[in-house]
């Protein structure tokens, strides 16, 4: 029973470690959401910070355009953020061997 306890906490601090290096991965990623094919093209990082706004000049005279489409652009900028990192962590934890019924926040 021991031994499964301290292997058990040898496997959480490494999915710590792990954890941490993958945060910091992620605060360095940069996801490009796109809105209207491309019209609008929002570039963010991992932490949801905006970086930069690229909009055609095509539809420079349009406001109310601009404006739903910079919108959908960060929606789809953070959806990406999102699914990475739900990929990044998914993985960290796939190894680690619980006991039945035990589950992780």
């Amino acid at each position: 029973m021991k031994g499964n306890i301290a292997q058990l906490m040898q496997q959480a601090q490494k999915m710590q470690e792990q954890m941490k290096k993958a945060q910091e991965e992620l605060g360095q990623l940069e996801v490009i959401g796109q809105a209207g094919g491309g019209l609008v093209s929002i570039t963010m990082n991992g932490r949801h910070e905006v970086r930069r706004v690229s909009i055609d000049p095509e539809i420079a005279d349009d406001r109310e355009m601009i404006e739903d489409l910079v919108a959908a652009a960060i929606n789809d900028a953070i959806n990406k953020v999102q699914e990475t990192s739900q990929e990044k962590m998914s993985g960290l934890t796939s190894g680690l061997n619980l006991p039945p019924g035990f589950q992780l926040p």
